[in-house]
């Protein structure tokens, strides 16, 4: 009764697979066959092209900040304390 059981269970997931397979190759078609082919998520053509950028962005610095955490002192240390239980 138990095999039976784990049967129809197996049975069950087995089929809930291939529907989320079927599900997923009806909406992404043309992306997972382009994958699968060797072509990637981007055409040859509009692929980004290494090499040198045509125009260079340059960030602008910012002004120092002044509420930065300092770090503590060597001064500040805690003294350790012997046991005198021996």
């Amino acid at each position: 009764m138990v095999q039976v059981a784990a049967a129809l269970l197996f049975t069950l997931a087995a089929g809930l697979g291939v529907t989320v397979i079927l599900a997923m190759l009806r909406n992404n078609e043309n992306a997972i066959l382009s994958a699968l082919i060797g072509d990637g998520a981007f055409p040859a053509d509009t692929a980004p092209q290494p090499g040198p950028v045509p125009q260079k962005v340059t960030l602008r610095r910012s002004p120092a900040r002044r509420d930065t955490p300092r770090p503590l002192r060597a001064a500040v240390r805690m003294q350790p304390q012997l046991s005198r239980a021996a």
